[in-house]
């Protein structure tokens, strides 16, 4: 195996964990910044409630988004596997 494949096969590891972290972390920085904003508009300074909802956005992404992510894990785990034999050689 050269360093091209090696550094194709990260790229693709980091660009799999990339897509499928940036649903989650983009609604939990919408969530913050809307409870951010309306924390400065109300002066309350209860930390809970960024908690809170950060968690039921989160929540609900992986249930909507839950089977793509899961699916595009196995995909790319199974192309892994495939590529294992050639890697022996």
């Amino acid at each position: 195996m050269s360093i091209g494949e090696i550094t194709t096969l990260l790229r693709g590891g980091i660009l799999e964990v990339l897509l499928l972290a940036a649903p989650l972390l983009f609604s939990a920085l919408v969530v913050g910044l809307v409870v951010a904003i309306l924390q400065a508009t109300t002066s309350i300074q209860e930390q809970t409630l960024t908690f809170v909802p950060k968690i039921i956005a989160i929540l609900l992404v992986l249930a909507f988004l839950g089977g793509w992510m899961f699916s595009s894990l196995e995909d790319y785990t199974i192309r892994l596997f495939r590529m294992i034999p050639d890697m022996a050689r």
